[in-house]
């Protein structure tokens, strides 16, 4: 029973150092996320994550979910001719990669959970475009694969939609109680001192 208790209690100590690392992480990632763009720096920290990719010399970059993940669209893009390389952390979290289905992939991604090509088994050649795939998977992963169910693909959207919602309407109601706090300063200030 008492190793029961250290495991659970382990499991959380991870988890929490976890967490504070993802809200560091979340600070200093800069999101590259333009959907022409040849690199990438996709964010999927405590939040959905949804990118559909159309670049002309996709060259990879990097792919963080930490406690949130989502839908990585690559099947419109066209990998650089030296290929392309992903770089992946997936803690307590994970997405799905969308490749075109003549795409190798081959991936190198460690730790307590795995980056998995899960599309049919078929002999690609060599000279076919070349996505890899490295990093960490703690508690997550990342599945490759070339189809995804239509319903998935909108549910993930509507996700992503909502929060940048949420987000829009925090940020405004923030910015109006920072500009009535300043204008009541103002007020303050300009009324003069009791007594004077």
């Amino acid at each position: 029973m008492k190793l029961i208790g250290a495991i659970i209690g382990a499991f959380a100590l991870v988890m929490g150092g976890a967490a504070v690392l993802a809200m560091q992480a979340k600070q200093r990632i800069v999101p590259k996320d333009d959907p022409a763009g040849d690199e990438i720096a996709l964010v999927g920290i405590f939040a959905p994550v949804m990118f559909h990719s159309t670049a002309s010399a996709f060259r990879g970059g990097s792919l963080d979910c930490w406690y949130g993940g989502g839908i990585v669209d690559l099947r419109d893009a066209t990998l650089d001719q030296a290929g392309a390389h992903l770089d992946v952390k997936a803690i307590f979290g994970g997405a799905q990669v969308l490749v075109p289905d003549s795409w190798r992939v081959e991936s190198s991604v460690s730790g307590i959970g795995a980056a998995q090509d899960i599309r049919p088994k078929t002999e690609r050649p060599v000279t076919a475009p070349l996505l890899t795939l490295s990093g960490v998977a703690m508690f997550g992963g990342i599945g490759v694969s070339s189809q995804i169910d239509e319903a998935t693909l909108e549910e993930v959207s509507e996700a992503v939609e909502a929060r940048k919602e949420a987000a829009s309407e925090f940020a405004a109601a923030a910015k109006a109680a920072t500009n009535g706090a300043a204008e009541g300063a103002d007020d303050l200030l300009a009324e003069p001192a009791p007594g004077v």
